[in-house]
């Protein structure tokens, strides 16, 4: 079930929205509820915030440059350990902790996110995040 509420913005802040809205692709009323729900998890969930990257709007770590799928995916590779997680990326625990909590409360919009980020190249996830980004491809004469 929706609801609908009234909200009055000064001329400026419907300025700002209209124009987030057309970076997203969305109503002003649709930028409007997703602002509010991603300022609802960043109260319910420390360390956690959200960003634009080139998959769309994501949940990251805040103060950092990775997205919660990317510490979910890391994590794996330690068999979910949040102490060995944390020790790779030189983090307190609970940094790690915040991005495993959030993964468990929306286990559907990371593992979507995961499951893209499976299927692209490195070189692609890491072209997006840096755009001068050049791939090299060495030719071997080993064997020859």
């Amino acid at each position: 079930m929706s609801h609908v509420v009234s909200i009055r913005f000064q001329d400026d802040q419907m300025k700002r929205l209209r124009r987030l809205a057309r970076r997203l692709g969305r109503t002003p009323s649709e930028t409007s509820a997703l602002l509010v729900e991603e300022s609802l998890r960043e109260a319910e969930f420390g360390h956690i915030d959200f960003r634009d990257s080139g998959e769309g709007r994501q949940a990251y770590v805040k103060a950092s440059s990775l997205a919660v799928w990317e510490v979910v995916r890391l994590a794996r590779s330690y068999h979910m350990d949040v102490t060995k997680t944390a020790q790779h990326l030189k983090w307190l625990p609970l940094r790690v902790q915040a991005a495993l909590n959030y993964a468990k409360a929306y286990p559907e919009e990371i593992e979507a996110v995961i499951e893209d980020a499976a299927v692209k190249s490195d070189f692609q996830i890491l072209s997006r995040m840096l755009p001068q980004a050049e791939e090299w491809v060495l030719e071997s004469d080993l064997g020859e």
